[in-house]
């Protein structure tokens, strides 16, 4: 079992796997948002972090699917992470897991049964966590490890937050520091100290749990999760969602230990500079920013942290509930205006 590197069975791992946003953009064109569905309170429409559908006055039902492939070489890790990542769009929209459903696709020619079991045994231990089972799921064979959940939750249709709700003079609260995609993909070349391994274990496998608590706070507007597209990405989401504008402090923005040495030594994921062609048109920059920190903007957040829209006096109570829920680097990085949906970069 220790002599197989689970990285090695897939092309891409964790959420850098996820289509980049321009591609996905132009596979969506003609798809059709729903209609005549008066319940459903969140669809496709703001590329929201899971739909929601009202089920009566103090209820809605909160549903959302993720996977991917290994981030991590670990069975149980990768398992960790996997569940940890898709409980985390059911927080984003302040809701309360229920359940969760396993989504379950590897190569069994190349795993033995034992090492399929450590990543099954992660996700369910994650899920125990939360406080929620893994009450069934569908499993297939295929070339490449795939793991992941499909989960159900509830939430007081009045304190659902939805990732298009944020108010121009807004502040921006991150949860969680940047860096996991160049991590791995430092994991996956060897170049990875053990220190570092240690941070990104430790962030992947944080709950971002506070969200439920943040969601029943009077000045938090809005919230979404950083994972694949980057924090830029998700952050632009937010705005074309809200029809403003942001800027970002790039001083502020939290990193995980050593990501910015291996970005300027060139280590980074090919899904950085997909996401980067995706919305380069949407982001001007008042500072002078270097390749490594545009690398880090676009880099993918496998189970990043929530992003928050709250209003300037409800940070310092943000901040609180992120922090005792565990999100020890969260910080202020930057705030929403009026104005056309773009990222400025200022110091």
């Amino acid at each position: 079992m220790e002599s197989i590197r689970l990285t090695t069975l897939s092309h891409g791992g964790g959420c850098g796997c996820k289509i980049a946003p321009a591609m996905l953009a132009e596979l969506l064109q003609q798809v059709r948002p729903p209609h005549g569905f008066p319940q459903l309170l969140v669809g496709t429409e703001t590329a929201d972090d899971a739909a929601v559908y009202q089920l009566n006055e103090s209820q809605a039902l909160v549903a959302t699917t993720d996977f991917f492939m290994p981030i991590v070489d670990d069975a149980f890790d990768f398992g960790r992470i996997a569940a940890c990542n898709a409980l985390s769009d059911i927080y984003a929209m302040g809701a309360v897991p229920l359940l969760a459903l396993a989504i379950v696709g590897m190569p069994l020619k190349l795993l033995p049964a034992q090492v399929i079991r450590q990543i099954l045994h992660g996700g369910e231990a994650m899920c125990a966590l939360a406080g929620i089972p893994i009450a069934g799921g569908h499993s297939i064979d295929c070339a490449e490890p795939i793991y992941g959940l499909a989960v159900s939750g509830v939430v007081h249709p009045q304190e659902l937050k939805r990732n298009c709700a944020g108010r121009a003079g807004d502040s921006l609260v991150l949860g969680k520091p940047l860096g996991v995609g160049i991590l791995a993909a430092a994991l996956k070349r060897g170049q990875l100290s053990a220190n570092a391994y240690e941070a990104l274990i430790n962030v992947t496998t944080l709950l971002n749990r506070a969200g439920t608590e943040l969601a029943g706070l009077q000045g938090v507007h809005a919230m979404t999760d950083v994972t694949g597209f980057g924090l830029l990405g998700h952050l632009l989401e937010m705005c074309r969602g809200a029809g403003l504008g942001a800027e970002l402090r790039l001083g502020d923005i939290p990193l995980l230990p050593e990501v910015l040495a291996l970005a300027e030594a060139g280590v980074v994921t090919g899904a950085s500079a997909r996401n980067w062609s995706s919305y380069a048109d949407e982001v001007r920059a008042t500072v002078p920013v270097t390749q490594a920190q545009y690398s880090l903007l676009c880099d993918p957040q496998t189970s990043g942290g929530l992003l928050v829209a709250c209003a300037r006096s409800a940070v310092p109570q943000v901040l609180d509930v992120l922090r005792r829920n565990g999100c020890l680097e969260a910080a202020a990085i930057g705030e929403l205006r009026a104005g056309a949906a773009q990222v400025a970069l200022a110091s």
